[in-house]
């Protein structure tokens, strides 16, 4: 199932400038989200991260994970309406500068769901090199 950023939103509560995931194109619900993030050199945060230089946080690639994760949990029926927040980031690794003109492909995998809480894989990609990895901690609420 493709999702276009209007539809995200009626998912994720998030909206522009923290909204970080253009389009869902695969999604398997509460267990797996793959989501799109096309770069331009016009996201806020590259006037500042940094001039002459732009890349992008690397925090900001581990939200936009996130994001693509909350996708998969919200589109649950239980969980309609509700906000997935961190619990924690673990094991984060930034292999690659992602940059103006780049698309950012973002896994995010359900790996353990107990209750509220739960542990999600997630991977950043650009082209077919990792741009980044954590394992990420959340809780539905």
């Amino acid at each position: 199932m493709i999702y276009n950023s209007t539809e995200i939103q009626e998912i994720l509560p998030h909206r522009y400038p923290m909204l970080l995931v253009d389009k869902i194109i695969e999604l398997q619900e509460g267990t797996k989200a793959v989501g799109i993030k096309n770069l331009t050199i016009n996201e806020q945060f590259f006037q500042g991260h940094f001039p002459g230089n732009p890349v992008m946080p690397g925090v900001l690639i581990i939200e936009a994970l996130a994001q693509t994760g909350a996708v998969a949990i919200l589109s649950l029926e239980k969980y309609k309406g509700k906000t997935v927040y961190f619990g924690g980031i673990k094991e984060a690794k930034f292999k690659r500068k992602v940059i103006p003109g780049d698309i950012l492909k973002l896994e995010t995998e359900i790996i353990k769901m107990k209750g509220k809480f739960g542990i999600g894989k997630a991977i950043a990609f650009v082209h077919e090199e990792i741009a980044a990895e954590a394992e990420l901690v959340f809780y539905v609420d």
